[in-house]
C-alpha cells in the first residue's frame, strides 16, 4: 500500500462545514495525489500547500518514503544556493514526515528523529557556509579551508527537544555557539571571537530569515549565559566559568539534553564533559525539587495556567498536565541522582523515564504511564502544527477547530476530547504529587516528600519547649540563607518531637545541636530530610547515641545519600564484590585525581554503613570489624593498579614481576574499626629487571620506592573528600631506617637471618592484600614455610613478656574503661595468641585459633584469655564508634551507654564495668603465669 493509499483512507473533515476547498477545487481531477490533497488539505492547509508546492517530487516519494528522506540531506552540500536550498529541503521533510505520521508509516521516535537529523545537517551546512565565508575573507586567525570541517574550533550545542533527538512538527531549535579560544594565540583572541559572532548571526540568518521560500527553523541562540551582555558566540573557557560560578538550576536541566550538532563535534564533547560536575551533583540533589516547582509556579503565573483543566485553548507544552509537566519531573528525578547514577543520564524524556525506572527512582508504572502520555501528548502537539505550520502548542477554541483536529488524529471529536481531558489530568495527579506533596505519587523505595510537620511542641516535655537551644539555630551557618530556614521550619516540629522520645531528651537536643553547628550549609541536607523523612530518626538515633558519629556528619552530611540507596540495609556485600564496584566506579572517573577523591567518597560512605548497621544491632562487633577490614582491603586492591598506572605515564610500567601489598597488624587479622590506621609494608619483586622503560625511567629500587610513596600519599592526602586511611609502615624490616618497599630477595634474606622474634610475632598477622597474585602467593607460601619453623617456646614467651613490659613503661597500664592498653586487656591477648602461632609452628592469623592450638595453656587459661580477646576486642569498636578520645561513660550520654552495653551484653553500664574488670584481671592472671618476669627474661 503506498503513502497515498493509507492517507486516503483517513477519516475527512466536513469541507462545507469548515469552509474549505472540496475535491472539485483542486489543480487534480483525479488520481492518487488528487486522493491525498483531498484527505489531508481538508484538515491542514500548511500541507495542502505543500502537497501542491513539490507535488512532482511527492509522486515520486510516494512509494518508498524512507529513500526520499534518505535522500534529502546529501544533495544540501552540493547546493549552489544554500538557503533555497535549504528551504526546498525542509519543505520535503516537512511533507514526507507529517505525512507518514497521520499514515502511521513512522512512529513517534522515528518523526521526531528524522526532523531532528535534518535540523543538524541544516544547522552544520549554514554554519560550514558562514565560516568558510570567515576563512576566505582572512578573518579568523591561522584558518585555513583545511579548518572547515571542523569550522576553525566553533561548535553548535543543540539543546532542549534538538538536543534530545525529539523535535516536534513546527520547532524553533535552541542553539548555544561556542569556539575553542585555546586554538588560539591571546592577541588573536578578539579577532577571531568576533569573527566567530558574525558567523553565527550568518548561519542563524541562512536558517530563519523568512524569504520568498519560507525558513528553514526558527532560531533562538538566548539559551546561552547571561544572553543579554554576552555575544551570540562565546568561548568555551567564559562559558565554563560561568556555569562554574553562576549556573543555575534550569541551566543544569537545559544541559541534561545538550549535545554538540554541528562544527567542531570533539571540541563540543570536550565541554559537555567538563560540565559535568555542574550539572551532575556529586550527591543526592534534592535540593532541585523546590528550584523546579518554583520555575513550575512562575510558567504558571506569567500565562495565567491556575485552575482547572479546560481543554479549548488549552496549552499542551505548558498547561498543566502537558509536555512541560513531564519533562520536569523527568530532568529533575534525572538532576537528584544522575551524578550518582550515570545510567540516569539519558538526553530524551522517554529514556530517561525508562531509566529512573530501571533505577528504582520511579514505580515503574508511573514511568510507563507517564511515557505514554508524552507520546499521545506529542502526537497531538504534531496535529496542531501541522494546520498552519505555527510554532503552538493551543488546542483549538472552535467547535470547528477540534473537527479538524479529531480528523488529524483518525478519530472523532467525543473520543478525542474524552481522551485528551484524562491524560492531563492523569499527568497533573502524577508530577503534581512529587513537586508539591499534598497528595499524588510518593517514591519508589526511596524518596516520598513529606507532609509538613504538625506537631506544635504542645506534647514537648519542659526540658525541650524551655530550652534557649533552639533559638539560637538561626544563627548558625546552616541556616543562613532564606531558603535553608524556610526548610527547616518545615522540619523543626518534626525533629523536636523525635528527639522528645529520646532516652534523655536533653542530651540529645544538645548533641543535635551540635551537629546542626557544625554544619557548614542547610539547603542540601534539609532537601534530603523533607524528601525522606525516615532520615530524621536515623540522625536522631545517631545523636543521641553517639555525639561524636554526629560530628562526622556535620562534615560529611552526603553519606545519607548512601542510606535511601535502596540496599542500604542489604547484607554485606563482601570485599571481592566491594573491590570489583569500587574499580568499576574508579574507571569511570576522567582523571586521577577525580578518581581519588571519588574513592574518598565511596569509602565514606561505606564506613558510614558499617556504623549504621553496628549501632542499630543489625550486625555485631565481629562483623563489623571485618566489614571494616573489608573495606581497606577493597580500597588499597582498587586503587593500588590506578596507583601504578598514573606512575607509569612518567616512569613506564612496574619492572619484573611487580609488588604486593601487605597488611599487617589488624588489617592482616581482619579485625579493624571505624578509625584505624592501616598497616602495610610494600614488597617487591624486579626479577632481574634493573631499570623501568618509561620516558623518564628509574632504578628498579627508586622505582618501587617512589611507586610506595605515591601510594601513601593516595591513601593519606588531604583532599576536597578529606583522607582515606593514615597508613603506617613501621612494621618494614629494619622499621623506619629501611626502604619504604622492599625486595623479595631481602625481604627473605632479613626475615631469615636478621628480624628479631617480635618481627616474627607480627609476621603471624601478615596477609597479602593487594597485587599480583602469583607474587602474592610466594609471599605467603613464604610467610607458611618461615613461621612453620620450630621455636623454643621459652625464647618466644621471653621476647612477649619484655614486649608486655615495654608497652607498658611507654603508654602506662590504662584506666578501667582501656580496651586496649593495661594488664590483661586487647594488646596483651593478642601478644599471647601471636605467641601461641608462633611456638605451633602454625601460620595462624586470629587470636583465638591461635590461643586454642597452645598446648602449653590448660582448658581454663584458655578460656579466660579468649573470653578476654572477645570482650576487649568488642568494647574497641564499640568505643571508637562512639568516642574519638578515650572512654568515659560520665561524658558518653544515656545512648553512648547503651549501645555499649547492648554491643557487650551487659545489663547496664555498672555491670560492664565490673565485667572489664574481672575479666582483664583473670587474663592478666593468665598472662602472669606463663610469661617470664621481665627479669627472668632478661
Amino acid at each position: 500500500m503506498t503513502l497515498a493509499d493509507r492517507i486516503t483512507r483517513m477519516p475527512r473533515a466536513h469541507e462545507p462545514e469548515l469552509g474549505l476547498e472540496t475535491r472539485a477545487a483542486a489543480p487534480w481531477a483525479d488520481g492518487p495525489l488528487a486522493d491525498l490533497l483531498e484527505g489531508v488539505g481538508g484538515s491542514s492547509p500548511y500541507l495542502k500547500s505543500l502537497i501542491t508546492k513539490e507535488s512532482a517530487w511527492l509522486e515520486a516519494a510516494s512509494d518508498d518514503p524512507d529513500a526520499a528522506f534518505a535522500a534529502i540531506v546529501p544533495g544540501l552540500a552540493e547546493a549552489e544556493d544554500l538557503p533555497v536550498a535549504l528551504r526546498q529541503a525542509k519543505r520535503r521533510v516537512a511533507l514526507i514526515t507529517a505525512l507518514c505520521d497521520l499514515a502511521g508509516i513512522w512512529p513517534l521516535e522515528t518523526v521526531t528523529g528524522h526532523l531532528t537529523h535534518f535540523a543538524d545537517n541544516a544547522t552544520d551546512q549554514a554554519l560550514r557556509g558562514a565560516i568558510a565565508r570567515e576563512i576566505r575573507r582572512g578573518k579568523i586567525p591561522g584558518a585555513t579551508p583545511d579548518d572547515l570541517d571542523s569550522a576553525a574550533g566553533m561548535v553548535v550545542l543543540a539543546m532542549g527537544k534538538m538536543g534530545a533527538g525529539e523535535l516536534n512538527y513546527s520547532s524553533d531549535i535552541d542553539l548555544i555557539c561556542l569556539f575553542d579560544e585555546s586554538r588560539f594565540d591571546r592577541d588573536a583572541f578578539h579577532e577571531a571571537r568576533s569573527a566567530f559572532v558574525r558567523a553565527t548571526r550568518t548561519m542563524a540568518a541562512t536558517l530563519s530569515d523568512l524569504t520568498g521560500d519560507g525558513y528553514v527553523f526558527r532560531t533562538d541562540l538566548r539559551l546561552r549565559p547571561d544572553p543579554a551582555v554576552t555575544p551570540v558566540c562565546m568561548a568555551m573557557e567564559a562559558a565554563e566559568r560561568y556555569y562554574e560560578s553562576l549556573g543555575r538550576t534550569w541551566e543544569r536541566a537545559a544541559y541534561i539534553k545538550a549535545r554538540p550538532a554541528a562544527g567542531d563535534i570533539a571540541a563540543g564533547t570536550r565541554f559537555l564533559d567538563s560540565l559535568t560536575p555542574f550539572v551532575w551533583r556529586k550527591h543526592l540533589d534534592f535540593a532541585a525539587i523546590q528550584d523546579a516547582h518554583d520555575m513550575r509556579l512562575r510558567i504558571r503565573d506569567a500565562k495565567g495556567y491556575h485552575g482547572p483543566i479546560d481543554l479549548p485553548g488549552h496549552d499542551m507544552k505548558l498547561g498543566r498536565g502537558g509536555i512541560r509537566e513531564i519533562e520536569f519531573f523527568t530532568q529533575t528525578r534525572q538532576l537528584i541522582a544522575g551524578g550518582r547514577d550515570p545510567g540516569l543520564r539519558a538526553r530524551g524524556t522517554v529514556p530517561g523515564l525508562d531509566a529512573l525506572a530501571g533505577g528504582g527512582w520511579v514505580p515503574r508504572d508511573v514511568a510507563d504511564r507517564l511515557a505514554a502520555h508524552y507520546r499521545a501528548h506529542r502526537l497531538v502537539e504534531h496535529r496542531v502544527q501541522m494546520v498552519g505550520d505555527a510554532q503552538t502548542h493551543a488546542l483549538p477554541k472552535s467547535a470547528a477547530g477540534f473537527e479538524r483536529l479529531a480528523c488529524l488524529m483518525a478519530t472523532d471529536v467525543a473520543s478525542l476530547r474524552a481522551g485528551l481531558k484524562e491524560r492531563l489530568e492523569d499527568v497533573h495527579h502524577l508530577t503534581e504529587g512529587f513537586f508539591a506533596p499534598d497528595g499524588g505519587v510518593k517514591r519508589a523505595g526511596k524518596d516520598a516528600l513529606a507532609p509538613e510537620g504538625t506537631a506544635t511542641g504542645d506534647d514537648l516535655p519542659d526540658s525541650l519547649r524551655n530550652s534557649d537551644i533552639p533559638a539560637r539555630w538561626p544563627s548558625y551557618a546552616a541556616l543562613r540563607s532564606d531558603r535553608a530556614q524556610a526548610l527547616f521550619n518545615r522540619l523543626r516540629p518534626v525533629i523536636l518531637s523525635k528527639l522528645a522520645r529520646a532516652a534523655k531528651p536533653d542530651e540529645a537536643l544538645m548533641a543535635f545541636d551540635s551537629f546542626l553547628a557544625g554544619l557548614p550549609a542547610g539547603v542540601q541536607l534539609f532537601s534530603l530530610f523533607h524528601a525522606n523523612p525516615q532520615l530524621i530518626d536515623l540522625l536522631v538515633d545517631i545523636t543521641a547515641t553517639s555525639p561524636d558519629l554526629a560530628k562526622y556528619l556535620a562534615r560529611n552530611a552526603q553519606v545519607f545519600d548512601a542510606v535511601i540507596g535502596g540496599d542500604f540495609f542489604a547484607p554485606w556485600p563482601g570485599r571481592d564484590r566491594l573491590r570489583r564496584d569500587l574499580a568499576d566506579a574508579l574507571d569511570h572517573e576522567s582523571d586521577y585525581e577525580r578518581q581519588l577523591d571519588r574513592a574518598r567518597r565511596w569509602g565514606k560512605e561505606w564506613h558510614f554503613r558499617v556504623g549504621v548497621h553496628f549501632l542499630r544491632g543489625l550486625i555485631d562487633a565481629e562483623e563489623a570489624g571485618a566489614a571494616y577490614a573489608d573495606l581497606a582491603e577493597a580500597t588499597l586492591a582498587a586503587l593500588w593498579p590506578v596507583v601504578q598506572r598514573e606512575f607509569g605515564r612518567k616512569h613506564g610500567a612496574p619492572p619484573g614481576r611487580g609488588a604486593v601489598v601487605v597488611g599487617m597488624g589488624s588489617l592482616g587479622v581482619r579485625r579493624l574499626n571505624t578509625r584505624s590506621d592501616l598497616d602495610v609494608i610494600v614488597i617487591y619483586d624486579a626479577d632481574g629487571v634493573e631499570t623501568s622503560d618509561g620516558r623518564r625511567p628509574l632504578p628498579a629500587r627508586t622505582y618501587y620506592a617512589r611507586l610506595t610513596q605515591a601510594l601513601v600519599t593516595a591513601m593519606t592526602a588531604p583532599m576536597a573528600e578529606g583522607r582515606l586511611y593514615e597508613v603506617d609502615m613501621r612494621l618494614r624490616p629494619s622499621g623506619n631506617q629501611g626502604p619504604v618497599a622492599t625486595s623479595w630477595a631481602a625481604f627473605q634474606a632479613y626475615q631469615r637471618e636478621e628480624a628479631w622474634v617480635w618481627e616474627h610475632l607480627a609476621l603471624t598477622r601478615a596477609r597479602v592484600v593487594a597485587g599480583p597474585a602469583a607474587l602474592g602467593a610466594d609471599v605467603e607460601a613464604f610467610r607458611a614455610e618461615l613461621l612453620s619453623e620450630p621455636r623454643a617456646a621459652a625464647e618466644v614467651l621471653a621476647a612477649v613478656a619484655d614486649m608486655r613490659a615495654r608497652i607498658a613503661g611507654a603508654k602506662g597500664r590504662g584506666g578501667p574503661w582501656e580496651a586496649k592498653l593495661g594488664a590483661g586487656r586487647l594488646q596483651e591477648v593478642e601478644l599471647l595468641g601471636q605467641a601461641a602461632a608462633l611456638i605451633s609452628g602454625r601460620p595462624l592469623r586470629q587470636t583465638r585459633r591461635a590461643l586454642r592450638a597452645a598446648d602449653w595453656l590448660d582448658v581454663g587459661q584458655k578460656e579466660a584469655v579468649i573470653a578476654a580477646d572477645r570482650l576487649f576486642s568488642t568494647l574497641h569498636l564499640a568505643a571508637r564508634l562512639v568516642s574519638e578520645g578515650p572512654l568515659d561513660p560520665e561524658t558518653l550520654g544515656a545512648g553512648g551507654c547503651a549501645f555499649l552495653c547492648r554491643a557487650t551484653g551487659a545489663g547496664g553500664i555498672a555491670e560492664l564495668e565490673s565485667t572489664l574488670e574481672n575479666t582483664a584481671a583473670a587474663a592478666a592472671e593468665v598472662l602472669d603465669a606463663v610469661l617470664p618476669s621481665t627479669g627472668d627474661a632478661a
